[in-house]
């Protein structure tokens, strides 16, 4: 079994690089490196890391979430497959529904969030690894799935970062007897499982085995999609047999800029934070001197109108789904003039990314909002919570478009610059994805930061009028950034509240290159033979 070598990986005596795998998790970079060793293609590797997320990562991805992943081929055209999650075909009366707030604490920052059975919408993880698998994977589905089978029998020791989201999303575990049942302690069942526990789930193994045997029919007709129905009719979930029987991945062309000297593509709409993303960078490029530093005043004020306009247009546009109007250049010229003469002012997420010798790069970014604490019975699987996902639902809880496949922050991207060297990556955390990739797209396109430096690179985020700022910058430029804004906030070192981007890259001589986040336990992993 191909799982069974797992644990050696970073023994191998190595000659050749096979590919680079970058992600939130040892496991998961050394599952797909696994498969890249093994003769797997970037797709492979990506799948295979994506199942031992759900594992090693469970609280940001889940097979009872959705996602997407930018493929881009080495040659051919790249293209999004959208597994996100899509709303129920009817509305059930809300007073029915099973849906509440509870209070996520960050530490230096609290969040709330809606969570029982209605806040669930219809999952498509299961559905985009079975299509993506059918289009461009090469090696047997149950193999992709062994190394997620293994770890899940043999557990993942619980380490600081896995023990700080359990931390936070404590009110959620402890909601229902089931979600807390497979997180408590080992050795204390009264209280949840601590830092250094080793934390198994025999449920998703066996679960992982029967979809690799049945497909994904198992999981929308069979038995689990019955037991699912059941309990969504008689405690307040929303979702109907429709629902799941008739649910799709989407195939989508990616939006395509240009920026500084690279070709860049992103999710596209309905989702928001492709056009965002593209938006601000497009803002930020009329604002940003030829000669500005990184960190300085010039840059940081520039990227702070960029990410207040972004902020303002999303508003504006993504009701009426006219996000598209962004990419057009008038439009950005105006923007750029409205901000410059008018006052400043008046979350569960992670990726994936990886790149194969055939010049194949998968970008992927999964999640399950901070799931709904209900477990489907026997399987191990949490559901997702996207319909109590405030940045999901911008006009209202209980207001969404039946039948509709849910817009997300998502940005998966992937870009080549004039030199020939391309680029994966995407981040996890809510909101703050597309402040995330337009800084880590800014710091390589524009300061010409390696990967490393890149991604560790203090950020800021604008929510509303409140502006976060992560440790690292210069006394000067936090009073020019103070003085821009009416509240902000300084974060002591490096949170995942500014998100995750994990990266890699192939240069024009074949050289692979990654970076993992630090902000969400990011590794980097190489294949090699």
């Amino acid at each position: 079994m191909l799982s069974s070598r797992l644990p050696f990986l970073r023994d191998y005596i190595l000659v050749q690089k096979l590919g680079v795998v970058a992600s939130g998790s040892p496991e998961a970079s050394q599952a797909a490196v696994e498969i890249l060793a093994a003769g797997g293609n970037a797709f492979d590797a990506v799948l295979a890391a994506l199942c031992v997320t759900t594992v090693a990562e469970p609280l940001l991805a889940s097979l009872g979430g959705g996602g997407f992943l930018l493929a881009m081929p080495g040659s051919g055209a790249p293209l999004v497959y959208d597994f996100f999650c899509q709303t129920p075909a009817q509305r059930r009366p809300e007073k029915e529904i099973d849906f509440y707030p509870i209070m996520a604490d960050f530490g230096a920052a609290l969040q709330e969030f809606h969570v029982g059975m209605g806040s669930m919408a219809v999952p498509g993880v299961v559905a985009g690894i079975f299509e993506i698998h059918h289009d461009l994977g090469r090696m047997p589905i149950d193999d992709i799935m062994a190394p997620a089978m293994e770890l899940a029998r043999t557990g993942i020791v619980v380490n600081g970062f896995n023990h700080y989201i359990i931390r936070i999303l404590q009110p959620i575990l402890e909601a229902s007897a089931e979600s807390f049942r497979l997180y408590q302690s080992p050795a204390s069942p009264g209280q949840l499982i601590l830092e250094g526990e080793r934390l198994v789930n025999p449920d998703a193994a066996a679960t992982l085995q029967a979809l690799a045997r049945a497909g994904p029919d198992l999981f929308y007709r069979g038995d689990w999609a019955q037991q699912l129905l059941r309990d969504c009719a008689h405690n307040g979930g929303q979702l109907r047999a429709r629902d799941l029987a008739s649910y799709r991945v989407i195939r989508r062309k990616p939006v395509r800029f240009r920026y500084c000297d690279a070709e860049c593509f992103i999710n596209p709409p309905p989702s928001t934070g492709g056009c965002l993303v593209t938006f601000g960078l497009n803002l930020l490029s009329g604002w940003l001197p030829a000669d500005a530093e990184f960190g300085s005043p010039e840059h940081m004020m520039g990227l702070l109108r960029s990410l207040r306009a972004a902020n303002l247009a999303r508003d504006e546009h993504q009701i009426d789904s006219g996000l598209e109007a962004l990419l057009d250049a008038e439009v950005v010229k105006q923007w750029r003039k409205g901000v410059e003469e008018h006052s400043m002012f008046s979350r569960g997420t992670t990726h994936i990314s990886v790149a194969d010798p055939q010049g194949n790069l998968a970008s992927l970014t999964v999640s399950n909002g901070e799931g709904c604490s209900y477990v489907l019975p026997g399987t191990g699987i949490m559901l997702n919570n996207m319909l109590g996902e405030e940045d999901l639902n911008p006009v209202g809880f209980h207001q969404w478009k039946e039948d509709c496949r849910l817009a997300s922050m998502m940005s998966p991207a992937v870009a080549e610059r004039a030199d020939g060297s391309r680029l994966a990556l995407g981040s996890g955390g809510s909101n703050r994805i597309r402040s995330a990739i337009t800084q880590v797209l800014s710091n390589l396109l524009d300061f010409d930061l390696s990967l490393d430096e890149a991604v560790s690179a203090p950020r800021i985020h604008l929510e509303n009028d409140l502006l976060s700022i992560e440790e690292g910058f210069s006394r000067k430029t936090l009073q020019v950034l103070e003085a821009a804004t009416p509240k902000t906030h300084e974060w002591a070192g490096k949170n995942l509240f500014f998100g995750g981007v994990h990266i890699v890259s192939t240069g024009p001589d074949g050289d692979f290159d990654g970076a993992g986040d630090p902000r969400r336990g990011g590794t980097v992993a190489f294949a090699k033979l």
